[in-house]
């Protein structure tokens, strides 16, 4: 116990420990702080990619739909349940 408090009491190790202390709870960009924005990152970079996914799917879909008169029924057709003057549209969900 008397080497453990010499070791304690020792200027180099309370300043170490003052330092630890300060960098992982006080600091203004702590390691709690940087973890969470290193996660809000990754999750923001993941929502990216799945945006310029969908980005990409869309500018295909609009251009065949601009490109084909068949592609434009069908899409209203299956988005929007749209039909022709005489025909019945039954949707099953």
């Amino acid at each position: 116990m008397k080497k453990f408090l010499k070791i304690i009491s020792n200027k180099y190790v309370i300043a170490t420990l003052v330092f630890v202390v300060l960098i992982v709870f006080l600091d203004e960009y702590n390691l709690m702080v940087t973890g969470r924005v290193k996660r809000e990152v990754k999750e923001l970079h993941d929502e990216e990619a799945a945006l310029r996914e969908a980005i990409v799917t869309d500018s295909l879909n609009a251009a065949a739909l601009r490109d084909n008169l068949d592609a434009k029924e069908h899409f209203g057709r299956e988005n929007y349940y749209m039909k022709r003057a005489n025909e019945d549209i039954f949707v099953i969900k």
